[in-house]
């Protein structure tokens, strides 16, 4: 459970109800009658814990014919309890704050001193003071100037607290990201220390414009929650964190912070639900389990959301045959995920759709991964594009956001190699009608993304962001923190990155090459679906361009490297804050 709330005249309660979604299947040995797939922390500000309801069970139990036998290596998930955090935003002199940490969040402007060494802001100064020194002595021998990222946590007598801690901000901390990577590092400080509780300010408070208090105070607190979250579900040990309370110091208190650290913790609560679904094993996470994942998100918010969750048979109807070409040699039968989400009241003015790429494993096909560096062991992490999709949605069915009709589309399978698996050099179809020649079975992605683009128009909307971890080309590009972005729309280029600004994480805008499209022909198809080595990402953008209609505006993000964090060995939740802000940003 993680409840926030904010001291002022009131106070507001959040909980998280740590529920685990049960995936029943008929088992060829009566040991595994039962698979749950993980316990998801539904994060909103509530008096009571959420309870599944019967609705929830009845979709589960309608299902359960379709779900594979997820028992290889017979493994489960752990049961998860979530740590309680109470986040308050207090105005209180820092000397007198008593706790286990208190952290200060320093520019390296911040740490400047004066001919005696002493510290020329005022924050820090006064805390010198009541140290005797100690803070300026010690910041100097550990060789602390407040570059971003770096931290010190030092046990001095004389304060409220028990320790004092720096967190280095950088130059300048004017972007979101500065602020989460400060709540992120006092998290990561106080599981150090097993810290059951901290304070965190800034030293140069003062200097915020007051249009920026709530933003920045939402910032650290995101970061927080982030930080203190530690995906062990997997693990057959794992230590709780100690951390139960978080106050942020000087930035301001009332009901509107209490808003936006309420929209915070919306906004988290989804961000995390993704990172479980991306770090999932692929032996637990198939794509049934991913559509039961989905439909339940529609069961617990049915005020506002509906789920339609179409079978091999009903793919066929709608003629998805570049789809199910890629779903062809697996076990695990595809699924293919429309959430829909509507406003509880008022007039829909716009309608968007949402398409996230589902490969919840890629083989490779026959055109295999192989050798150093094709990471076929991260290819889990090939549906993080479906995760951010649906992360979104469970963070957007808490916020209920007026105005606006959103489509949630997801085309999970894996991609397999069997005998009735594609072959390179066969010819597909797509329900547009266009054909595909299959030149490259590892160039997946596309070709059910194609399907889905077009059931997307389909729905009526005027603007689709899709996200997939498409191409290594784009990662080749702009490294493993960029993703990259491809539309022939200005506006809707504008609107997104603009959301991405907000949110903290870094997008940018990639050309499309019009005249790229000459390596996509086909002699014996309307194109190939994937082009030489050179501006691999461009050709994978524009082979999606295909399937989407002219009227519609249309952005590809292809988040290949921000997916995962490759050092911390974890999924990083990218692409979900971003799409919440978007979907504020078309809303009423």
């Amino acid at each position: 459970m993680v409840a926030i709330r904010v001291v002022a005249s009131t106070s507001l309660t959040l909980f998280a109800s740590t529920s685990s979604a049960s995936c029943y299947y008929q088992s060829l040995s009566s040991i595994f009658t039962k698979l749950q797939f993980s316990p998801i922390w539904d994060i909103s500000f509530a008096i009571t814990p959420f309870s599944s309801s019967s609705s929830s069970r009845r979709v589960v139990k309608r299902m359960a014919h379709s779900i594979a036998h997820a028992t290889l290596g017979l493994t489960q998930p752990n049961k998860i309890d979530p740590p309680k955090i109470s986040f308050a935003a207090k105005e209180i002199d820092l000397v007198q704050w008593k706790g286990d940490i208190l952290t200060v969040g320093v520019t390296e402007k911040d740490m400047a001193k004066d001919e005696n060494s002493k510290f020329k802001n005022s924050i820090l100064q006064k805390l010198d003071t009541h140290l005797g020194g100690l803070l300026s002595e010690a910041s100097s021998e550990e060789d602390f100037t407040g570059k971003a990222g770096q931290s010190t946590v030092l046990r001095l007598p004389g304060l409220g607290s028990k320790r004092v801690g720096l967190i280095g901000l950088g130059s300048a901390a004017s972007a979101t990201a500065a602020y989460h990577s400060l709540g992120e590092l006092v998290a990561n400080a106080a599981k150090s220390a097993q810290a059951s509780n901290v304070a965190i300010t800034l030293a140069s408070s003062d200097v915020i414009p007051a249009e920026l208090e709530l933003s920045t105070a939402s910032a650290i607190a995101t970061g927080a929650v982030l930080g203190i979250f530690d995906d062990n579900r997997f693990k057959s040990e794992s230590r709780k964190p100690a951390l139960k309370s978080v106050d942020i110091l000087g930035l301001g208190t009332g009901p509107e912070i209490e808003r936006k650290l309420k929209y915070a913790e919306d906004v988290c609560s989804g961000i995390i639900f993704g990172k479980q679904l991306v770090n999932a094993p692929a032996n637990v996470l198939t794509p049934g389990v991913l559509a039961e994942e989905a439909a339940r998100i529609a069961s617990e918010y049915s005020d506002v959301f509906t789920a339609k969750i179409l079978d091999v048979e009903q793919c066929k109807e709608l003629k998805m045959g570049s789809y199910l070409g890629v779903a062809a040699a697996s076990a695990n039968p595809p699924h293919f995920i429309h959430l829909c989400y509507k406003p509880p009241s008022g007039e829909v003015k716009t309608k968007l759709a949402l398409v996230g790429k589902g490969l919840t494993f890629d083989s490779g096909g026959y055109n295999i991964k192989t050798g150093p560096g094709c990471s076929i062991e991260l290819m889990k992490v090939d549906m993080g594009g479906s995760a951010a999709v649906l992360g979104a949605a469970k963070a957007l069915a808490q916020i209920k956001p007026t105005g606006v009709e959103v489509h949630f589309i997801v085309a999970a399978c894996e991609n397999m190699i069997s005998g009735t698996g594609m072959r390179p050099g066969d010819v597909i179809t797509a329900s547009n009608g266009k054909t595909i020649e299959v030149n490259n079975t590892d160039a997946e992605g596309r070709l059910t993304l194609a399907d889905a683009l077009v059931y997307a128009c389909n729905q009526g909307v005027e603007k689709i962001v899709d996200l997939a971890t498409l191409t290594g080309a784009c990662v080749v590009a702009l490294g493993p923190s960029i993703a990259g972005v491809f539309t022939p729309s200005d506006e809707l280029a504008k609107e997104v990155i603009g959301a991405s600004e907000v949110s903290g994480e870094k997008l940018w805008r990639m050309p499309l090459e019009e005249s790229y499209w000459e390596t996509m022909k086909s002699g014996v198809a309307d194109m190939v679906n994937t082009g030489g080595r050179q501006g691999g990402s461009i050709t994978a953008a524009l082979f999606l361009k295909q399937f989407v209609d002219e009227k519609v505006q249309w952005m590809h993000i292809d988040m290949a490297g921000p997916v995962w964090n490759d050092k911390k060995k974890t999924a990083t939740g990218f692409g979900i804050s971003t799409l919440v802000e978007w979907v504020l940003k078309n809303s009423s």
